[in-house]
């Protein structure tokens, strides 16, 4: 009875043993291990089972004679496991059949750096795709076709890779839910998604992204988001109501306003926002009078009619809402002539142009391209941006630029200019039938991005507008307004604007001679 009285459960194995008062727990657990501390099971032994015989491994090994490692000594070879065992031998080197030199193959008989730029790479990756597929797409030929066409070799089977890894997992294989799984989150939807849309579109197997428009909202929503708080929700359903009114104009068919015209507002309301937090210290737009108003609009008097249209448009929102009671532009007037007011370039300044993009070979050609077309013959940046191949008729000489009614005759500098930019094109591996041909565009079909043309001119010092608009004042003050509108498809109403403070001498009468 004593003995079974004496007997407790033990922390360690949970039996029901006679515990020892110095460590707590029964006489096998209280056996621990010298190295690891783990309980030891058979008694007289310094270290556990798995100790016990890491320490005979180590101590049957000696240094290996070929490596000098310490390791198991083979009586067949005597060296170590690692020096013992067969390695596989390289093939010889050979000569590559590309290049001609003497390298060790990588595949069909060429030398790794000549198989890596080996136009028959993108074809053999695509057949061993299609080898592994259970069903293959019947476009995935096609698609190798186009990308090995207008990407280098490694991009092109980086693409077939990617396309191998979206067909083989557990989602649709339809090309719209291809199209759309292969997008990045941010604000780029990749290299990949952009080749993978444009084949997609020109095969008609899928409808064009919605990139455009999540790069608009994401920009509105920066603008909203930089508006002090109290203001935001004011901003934010001013923004909301002028989306629902770009809808409808698209459903009815009328002229939406664009996605620039709508940032630019927020902008606007944005810098407003700021300016009555930061300057007038007003938190509600209810507290807003018309001194307001007429300070920010002094910040920048250049631009006071452009930013008075779009608070008129806020506040009149505003008042339809409840948000305030009285619209404190209501009095406000942004009188100006309608008469040009941009820079134009001296006769020196036109001639130093004209050399630069003519005789200098240092000039960029798509500059020259745009320079010249702007200074000669009155071309915008847009006119130039979708310039076409297909639009240039050799025989002729001729051009057709944006809606221009007539194809244009370009005089010998200006096509020599374009006969430059298409040599520079041709370098491209690109069947992009734009003229002018990016980095960016050339595995695709798009033009090239607003914000490249916007700069293109930055080496010579002058935006495009200022070429353009010298070459128009000059033609309007000098031949009849309404011809060059209808030879550049513009409206009357536009040229007039150059007319102004303008007096032809020849149209003047003779003054009267005074008498003596």
């Amino acid at each position: 009875m004593k003995e079974q009285a004496a007997k407790a459960s033990c922390p360690s194995c949970g039996k029901d043993r006679v515990l020892r008062a110095d460590t707590g727990r029964c006489v096998v657990c209280s056996r621990v291990c010298e190295e690891c501390g783990h309980p030891v099971r058979v008694a007289g032994n310094r270290l556990c089972r798995d100790c016990r015989r890491r320490a005979e491994r180590e101590a049957a090994k000696t240094l290996c004679p070929r490596c000098g490692r310490p390791g198991l000594v083979r009586e067949a070879t005597g060296w170590c496991g690692s020096c013992s065992r067969p390695r596989q031998q390289k093939q010889p080197p050979r000569v590559c059949g590309e290049c001609g030199q003497l390298r060790r193959h990588a595949g069909l008989g060429l030398c790794s750096a000549c198989w890596q730029r080996h136009p028959g790479r993108p074809f053999i990756r695509g057949e061993h795709l299609r080898d592994r597929l259970v069903d293959p797409p019947g476009w995935l030929d096609d698609f190798v076709a186009h990308v090995a066409a207008r990407h280098c070799v490694a991009r092109a089977c980086s693409f077939i890779t990617e396309v191998g890894r979206l067909l083989q997992d557990e989602l649709s294989n339809s090309p719209q839910a291809l199209l759309e799984r292969s997008r990045r989150p941010g604000r780029s939807m990749g290299t990949f998604a952009r080749t993978l849309e444009d084949f997609f579109t020109l095969q008609g197997l899928a409808l064009p992204t919605d990139q455009a428009e999540r790069l608009a909202a994401g920009r509105r929503k920066r603008r909203v988001d930089a508006a002090p708080e109290p203001l935001r929700p004011a901003v934010a359903a001013f923004d909301a109501s002028r989306m629902r009114a770009q809808d409808r104009a698209r459903r009815a068919g009328t002229r939406p306003r664009s996605n620039l015209t709508l940032e630019a507002a927020l902008a606007t309301m944005r810098d407003l926002a700021v300016f009555l937090t930061d300057q007038r210290g007003k938190g509600d737009w209810a507290l807003v009078d018309v001194h307001d108003i007429e300070a920010f609009l002094a910040t920048l008097p250049r631009a006071r009619k452009r930013r008075l249209t779009v608070l008129r448009q806020f506040f009149g929102f505003a008042r339809s809402q409840r948000v305030i009671l009285v619209d404190p532009t209501r009095g406000l007037t942004a009188k100006e002539g309608n008469g040009y007011r941009g820079r134009t370039l001296t006769l020196d300044q036109q001639r130093h142009l004209f050399r630069r993009w003519t005789c200098n070979d240092g000039a960029h050609p798509h500059e020259a391209l745009l320079g010249m077309l702007a200074l000669l013959h009155c071309a915008s940046s847009s006119e130039v941006r979708m310039l076409q191949v297909t639009d240039i008729d050799p025989a002729t000489q001729t051009v057709r630029l944006g809606k221009r009614p007539h194809p244009v005759p370009l005089d010998p500098a200006s096509w020599a200019v374009l006969q430059r930019c298409l040599a520079h094109r041709a370098a491209w591996p690109t069947q992009n039938p734009h003229v002018m041909v990016t980095k960016g565009t050339k595995g695709g079909r798009s033009p090239a991005s607003t914000a490249y043309l916007s700069h293109v001119l930055d080496d010579c010092g002058y935006p495009p507008r200022t070429v353009r608009g010298t070459r128009l004042v000059d033609l309007v003050n000098t031949m009849d307004p309404k011809l060059v509108a209808a030879a550049f498809g513009m409206d009357p109403q536009a040229t007039l604007i150059y007319l102004a403070d303008h007096i032809d001498p020849t149209r003047l009468p003779d003054q009267p001679q005074k008498r003596n």
